[in-house]
């Protein structure tokens, strides 16, 4: 379908789905939030699982369609490369912040919980490309595990949300996560909720058309795989995260913005599954090479160090962001720097 359109034409084409996507997802954000008001969910529990798996519903489709088509390495680093760059927007938003170190004031359970869940969700491909090249039905065992374990996972993140077994310390700049009209909280949900579906088929659909045109840019330039799903395709289709999150800190939101992100980065693990699955010439995970497990590790320590600022809870760093924010910038740069000139 893309073939015959000009390098012109492919921009453009690349830029007005982006848009659309971060349109959706500033639509969305609000959405969420009063979703998150009328069901008493909680701003933590709808970011993670609901604004989380919708705005990454159009890097799940560039994922699944790059795997479908044969290449591995775009669907995997598409999907790890994703996870690193929404990780970096929460220290943009800790930068826009300015009351207090964000991961101090966002301080949540249920938050630090899943970001346990996503270390060890990112950490279940890795033991799957260092393990023996086997598969059923071309599906790696792996798979099925990371599954199931992201489902019991959102099922005890649920249960720490609703009966924490201990709180953290409140402070000034702590912010809670209370409904801002209780008048609003009482509606039904129904409404936003269907709104917020519509927007989720506007996603999914922007994300086949940046896949496709993801595939262009391949096969046009030259460019690696890795390159084009990791700082391509991942940085544009977490853009909805990006913008969610600092729509959801100038709402006060915090714990749905930090939620959002976490939540948005666990769901992403699925990403692998679905490609696992789309991908028929056996294993995903045995298809893919170093260059991918690069940013395994990235999406990793970033993970690590985000979960490190939760717990540490600094009030305010040396540039009025947190230590752990300056890192996750620090490991994102040198990631980018790595794959764009050290492999050149």
């Amino acid at each position: 379908m893309f073939d015959d359109f000009s390098t012109v034409v492919l921009f453009l084409v690349f830029g007005i789905a982006g848009a659309l996507v971060v349109g959706a997802s500033i639509k969305a954000t609000g959405l969420a939030d009063t979703i998150a008001d009328r069901t008493g969910m909680g701003e933590a529990m709808v970011g993670g699982l609901v604004l989380g798996g919708a705005t990454s519903l159009s890097g799940v489709v560039v994922s699944v369609t790059a795997a479908s088509s044969g290449d591995a390495s775009f669907a995997i680093s598409n999907a790890v490369g994703g996870i690193a760059a929404q990780t970096l927007f929460l220290a943009i938003a800790d930068l826009i912040y300015r009351r207090a170190n964000l991961e101090h004031a966002a301080a949540e359970p249920a938050n630090m919980f899943q970001a346990v869940l996503l270390l060890i969700l990112l950490s279940l491909p890795i033991a799957a490309m260092a393990g023996p090249d086997f598969s059923f039905f071309a599906i790696h065992p792996v798979s099925i595990i990371l599954f199931a374990g992201y489902l019991w996972g959102v099922r005890l993140a649920t249960s720490v949300r609703n009966r924490p077994m201990w709180e953290p310390v409140e402070t000034g700049e702590t912010r809670f996560d209370e409904p801002e009209d209780e008048a609003d909280a009482a509606k039904s949900a129904r409404k936003p909720a269907i709104i917020f579906a519509a927007l989720v088929v506007v996603m999914a659909g922007c994300g086949w058309v940046i896949s496709q045109v993801g595939g262009q840019f391949i096969s046009r330039f030259g460019l690696s795989s890795s390159l084009v799903g990791s700082l391509v395709t991942a940085v544009v289709t977490s853009l909805p995260e990006l913008v969610t999150t600092l729509v959801a800190v100038r709402r006060g939101a915090l714990q749905l913005a930090v939620g959002g992100i976490i939540g948005g980065n666990t769901f992403d693990t699925l990403f692998l599954v679905f490609s696992d699955v789309a991908y028929r010439e056996g294993s995903i995970f045995h298809a893919v090479g170093m260059k991918d497990l690069y940013w395994f590790a990235t999406g990793l320590i970033m993970t690590a160090v985000l979960l490190a600022g939760l717990i540490l809870r600094q009030r305010e760093g040396p540039a009025r962001i947190g230590i752990e924010s300056a890192l996750m910038i620090a490991v994102y740069a040198l990631a980018v720097g790595v794959e764009v000139f050290a492999r050149a």
